[in-house]
């Protein structure tokens, strides 16, 4: 029975690597995707940017 616990977490941080990769890929491709956007539409990510800019100027810390 104790293999089988040292399997269980042997294979748990293989997971939670592999999750983290998946993730860290994710958000590369997230990331490539809104600047994509922003290259294909100038004007709405202009208007994102003003949006953004606001709220931050506006929020109390």
């Amino acid at each position: 029975m104790v293999g089988v616990g040292d399997e269980t977490q042997g294979t748990g941080r293989e997971n939670e690597a592999a999750r983290r990769r998946r993730r860290a890929q994710f958000l590369r491709e997230l990331t490539e995707a809104r600047e994509l956007r922003d290259r294909v539409q100038p004007r709405r990510a202009k208007a994102a940017r003003l949006r953004h800019a606001m709220r931050m100027r506006t929020f109390r810390w």
